[in-house]
C-alpha cells in the first residue's frame, strides 16, 4: 500500500482527555485503594506463579498442555501508564480482557522520539516511561494476561523506522534518508540492536525481574508490518530478519519470537501463493511469508487481515470469501511448509464501509474464530487470533474505524467469550479441571 495505516496514526491531544481527567483521577485513586485493601502489591512474593509459553511443532505449549490463544491488541498501554490520571485505563482494559476470557494482549514495547517517548534519542531512555512499561507488565500478570511486545514500527506512528533514519542523518553517519535504510544501514542496525538489548535486559522496578526472565511476556515481535519496497527481491529484509532474530535469541532463549509480518507472499513465491495476495502490488513489499518464517530463530508466524483496506471495491460477501482463502492458505503453510504455529495477530473490519452494521463485524470475527478453532481441534497450525483493537470508554482520540469497547455490544462480548471457552476446553479438557474458567464457561 505504501501509506500510513489510519489505525496506527499517532494520537493527538484533544479536549476529550481534559474532560475525562477528573473521572480518570478518581478511577486511579479507587484502583490504588482497592489494590492496597486487597494487599495486591507488585512484589515478587505475591505475584502469581506462571510458566513460559513454549512451542512443540505447530502447537504452543504451557505446562505440558496445548495453549490456544484468544486475545486482542491495545497498542497504547505503555503510553497510558505514564501519567497517573490515565493509568486507570490500563487496569480497566486488563479487567475487561480477563472478563472475556482472553489470554494474550499485543502492545507496543516502543515509542521512539515522540510524545511519551521511551527512547528519547539514540540510546537515551526516559526512566518514567520505562517504569510505565514495568507497570503494564506487572499488572498484566496480576490479571492473568500475557503480552506480545512489539519492538519497533515499520510505520511512522510512535517513531517507527523513520525515526532511526532521522537520528542517523542527524549524527552525520546515515547512508541515505530512505526509510528502508533502517534495514540495510550498518549503523542503524547497531542502534536497533542496542535498543533490543536494553529492552530485553531491563529489570522491572516493581518486581526485580528482567524482561527476558519474565514469563508474563508471551513473545517478542521484531517489527510491526515490515516492508522494504526498495528491494523487491526480499533479500534485504530477509538478511535483517536473520540478523535481528539471531541477536534476540543470543540474549533471550526463553521467549518465543515472531517477525510481525502482514502475511504477503513475495515475488519469488509460486504462482499459486501469489494468487492469494490481495493484488499485484503486494508481492513488491520486500516481505515473503514463507521465506521469512523458515528461519530457525523464528518460532511462530504472524498474519494480519484487513479486507477493507486491501479490497476497497469488493462487497462484503466477496471480502468474506477472500478472507477464508487468505486464512486457510496461511494455516496450510504452517502445517505443511513451516511446521510452526500461525497467529492472526491483527484483524479488523472497518465501520466506515457502506451500510456498515455491527452484525457484519461479528460475522467477520466469527469466520476468523471458526478457522482457528477448526484447525486447533485437529492439532493444526491455527493457534490464535488477536482483535484489532480494544479500548476503554473515553479514548476517542486513540480510536480508529476498527476500535471496539468491550461491554458496549453484548452479542459481540458473547461471541468473544464463546471462543475463549471452546479454546480453553481444548487446552484443559471439557470440564476445565477446576480452572478459573470453569464457572466462566
Amino acid at each position: 500500500m505504501g501509506l500510513l495505516s489510519k489505525r496506527e496514526q499517532p494520537p493527538k491531544k484533544t479536549a476529550a482527555e481534559g474532560n475525562c481527567g477528573t473521572y480518570l483521577g478518581i478511577v486511579s485513586l479507587l484502583s490504588l485503594i482497592y489494590l492496597n485493601i486487597n494487599n495486591l502489591t507488585f512484589s515478587s512474593s505475591v505475584e502469581p506463579k506462571i510458566s513460559f509459553v513454549e512451542r512443540n511443532g505447530t502447537t504452543f505449549m504451557l505446562d505440558g498442555r496445548p495453549f490456544y490463544v484468544n486475545g486482542w491488541n491495545s497498542y497504547w498501554l505503555m503510553d497510558q501508564a505514564v501519567d497517573e490520571k490515565s493509568r486507570g485505563r490500563v487496569t480497566e482494559m486488563f479487567k475487561a480482557g480477563r472478563d472475556l476470557g482472553l489470554t494474550v494482549c499485543r502492545t507496543w514495547g516502543f515509542n521512539d522520539g515522540t510524545y511519551h517517548a521511551l527512547q528519547v534519542s539514540l540510546g537515551r531512555f526516559d526512566e518514567e516511561v520505562f517504569k510505565a512499561l514495568d507497570r503494564v507488565i506487572a499488572e498484566a500478570r496480576q490479571h492473568g494476561i500475557r503480552l506480545l511486545l512489539s519492538l519497533v514500527n515499520n510505520l511512522q506512528a510512535m517513531g517507527g523506522k523513520s525515526q532511526y533514519v532521522r537520528w542517523a542523518i542527524e549524527e552525520g553517519i546515515g547512508l541515505t534518508s530512505s526509510n528502508d535504510s533502517f534495514f540495510f544501514d550498518p549503523s542503524i542496525r547497531i542502534y536497533f540492536k542496542s535498543y533490543i538489548k536494553t529492552i530485553l535486559t531491563r529489570k522491572n522496578h516493581l518486581n526485580g525481574i528482567e524482561y527476558r526472565d519474565d514469563p508474563t511476556i508471551f513473545a517478542w515481535e521484531l517489527i510491526n508490518e515490515p516492508q522494504c519496497t526498495s528491494d523487491q527481491s526480499g533479500d534485504t529484509l530477509q538478511d535483517w530478519i536473520e540478523e535481528m532474530s539471531q541477536f534476540v535469541k543470543s540474549i533471550d532463549k526463553k521467549h518465543l519470537l515472531t517477525i510481525g509480518l502482514e502475511g504477503f507472499y513475495g515475488s519469488k513465491s509460486s504462482k499459486e501463493k501469489l494468487s492469494v495476495n490481495p493484488g499485484e502490488w503486494y508481492k513488491t513489499t520486500g516481505s515473503d511469508f514463507i521465506r521469512n518464517n523458515k528461519i530457525s530463530t523464528i518460532d511462530f508466524t504472524s498474519v494480519h487481515i484487513y479486507p477493507d483496506q486491501w479490497l476497497e471495491e469488493a462487497d462484503l460477501q466477496e471480502k468474506m470469501e477472500y478472507v477464508n482463502k487468505w486464512v486457510s492458505s496461511h494455516i496450510e503453510d504452517g502445517d505443511k511448509e513451516l511446521g510452526k504455529p500461525v497467529m492472526f495477530t491483527e484483524f479488523g473490519l472497518s465501520n466506515n464501509i457502506i451500510d456498515f452494521d455491527h452484525s457484519q463485524r461479528e460475522a467477520f470475527y466469527k469466520s476468523i474464530f471458526d478457522a482457528v478453532y477448526d484447525s486447533a481441534k485437529e492439532n493444526g497450525a491455527g493457534s490464535g487470533a488477536l482483535i484489532w483493537q480494544f479500548l476503554v470508554r473515553g479514548m476517542e482520540e486513540y480510536n480508529d474505524d476498527f476500535g471496539v469497547v468491550p461491554g458496549e455490544r453484548p452479542s459481540l462480548d458473547k461471541l468473544i467469550k464463546d471462543q475463549s471457552c471452546r479454546l480453553a476446553k481444548l487446552n484443559y479438557g471439557k470440564d476445565l479441571g477446576g480452572r478459573s474458567l470453569k464457572n466462566f464457561c
